[in-house]
């Protein structure tokens, strides 16, 4: 009995604190940043910190950050992120953009490991009353067969709604080979891997002599 309630106490103890978890939709667009470096004649905002509960948990275990971001072209043409334009961190270091498919791979929820709870499902209420004729009746009521399914279902179905919204965001602010034309600003999400909050300022690629050359070319 005592190993029982044991087991049934961490099981309940685990199982609170596995709660799936909703999702917070980002809109770049409208969005206070307070980061801004400018560079080779762009303006990059940018800002951290995007994500709560068990997404920020995720970013932390995983190395990733989610970044939001808002590029001013002031350049003389127009701009390819991710081809003419990217980004590095202040100190020069490459910053490693990940395609937004990684990203959601790599932070997203697990809807399956909500089945911990079907192990409630042995669990039973137990009742203790006197009688009429002073005799102590115990009466049971299987209260795990309800908890159990309901918590799994409705946290799986938390996890997978929070994820299609994320995995929205991240599709519909995807920057990856977006032009950027001069004069134009632009939004949008990247992921990085990073576990720290470096700087980050805009680095526009030169013309290369081919592509001026073909560009020249009658």
């Amino acid at each position: 009995m005592k190993l029982f309630k044991l087991s049934l106490f961490i099981v309940i103890i685990a199982a609170m604190t596995s709660c799936a978890s909703g999702y917070r939709t980002i809109t770049p667009q409208n969005l206070n940043y307070i980061s801004t470096n400018v560079n080779d004649g762009v303006t990059l905002e940018y800002k951290y910190d995007l994500l709560d509960k068990k997404y920020e948990k995720k970013e932390t275990k995983r190395g990733v950050k989610l970044v939001a971001i808002s590029i001013t072209n002031n350049t003389d043409r127009d701009l390819m992120f991710g081809k003419d334009l990217t980004v590095s961190y202040e100190n020069g270091k490459d910053v490693f953009i990940m395609e937004y498919d990684k990203t959601f791979t790599s932070l997203k929820q697990s809807p399956l490991t909500h089945l911990f709870y079907l192990l409630l499902s042995p669990v039973n209420l137990y009742v203790t009353k006197v009688n009429s004729f002073g005799h102590t009746e115990t009466s049971s009521f299987p209260i795990g067969l309800i908890l159990g399914p309901g918590l799994a279902a409705g946290n799986m179905i938390v996890a997978s709604n929070s994820n299609s919204s994320f995995k929205k965001d991240l599709m519909e602010n995807n920057l990856q080979g977006t032009l950027i034309k001069k004069g134009e600003t632009k939004h949008g999400l990247i992921g990085i891997r990073t576990d720290s909050y470096e700087a980050l300022q805009p680095v526009v690629k030169p013309i290369s002599e081919t592509t001026t050359k073909k560009e020249i070319a009658p």
